[in-house]
């Protein structure tokens, strides 16, 4: 391994860095649709059902069955491991958006009414301070899944890390194995791991922070 290493390291750092391309603007284009997407529902509780559902739906699609539905549409390529990609995470994100919204206390969201604030003032500093540790878990569950599942866009030629495990595959090389596992296996625990302390130290601040400010205008 280290021999391979050695001689094509510029290989696995290049289908590495490919890969975080593909995850982060899967990422971004994902939270702004979701987002986007929960303001508009989030008013309706049918409505944010049938949408949790029909994402849910397309959640239960195999991957590589999605992506063969789409390559006479979009082609081969990273554009359409991307689509895919944001496709999939609406359904991890909208539901932990909406139930983080849900989450929150209406005696608090009532008392803030009470003191004058409007709709928007609601949502912006106290709905979502307090749903944040809920949403982030959404992101965190996106994340980690974003990593897998575009691992195996590499067969519609995304690139990433998918390439040099599927290469090895194709070519019985066990080195390739070993690194494309490693690689994507380790992008995903370090993820995990910092996603995590994330996580700890946000819902902390906001949460604690929401409530205090809540409570001291109450009283």
């Amino acid at each position: 391994m280290i021999e391979y290493a050695a001689k094509y390291g510029y290989k696995l750092e290049e289908a590495f860095i490919r890969h975080l391309q593909i995850v982060g603007l899967t990422l971004i284009i994902s939270i702004v649709i979701a987002a986007v997407v929960t303001l508009i529902v989030m008013r309706s509780d049918k409505a944010a059902r049938i949408t949790v559902r029909m994402f849910g739906a397309v959640y239960a699609i195999p991957s590589l069955a999605l992506f063969a539905l789409l390559i006479p549409v979009t082609g081969l390529g990273m554009d359409t491991a991307i689509l895919v990609l944001v496709v999939y995470n609406q359904f991890l994100l909208i539901r932990n958006f909406i139930a983080g919204l849900n989450s929150v206390d209406p005696l608090v969201v009532e008392a803030a009414v009470g003191m004058g604030m409007t709709g928007r003032d609601v949502l912006t500093k106290v709905r979502l301070p307090l749903a944040f540790p809920v949403m982030l878990a959404g992101i965190h569950l996106s994340v980690i899944s974003t990593i897998g599942i575009a691992t195996i866009a590499a067969v519609i030629g995304a690139g990433g890390i998918g390439t040099i495990l599927f290469d090895g595959l194709r070519t019985e090389s066990a080195v390739k194995i070993a690194w494309g596992t490693l690689l994507a296996a380790g992008l995903a625990i370090a993820a995990n791991l910092i996603l995590i302390a994330i996580e700890r130290s946000v819902s902390k601040k906001y949460h604690y922070g929401a409530e205090s400010d809540t409570k001291a205008a109450v009283a």
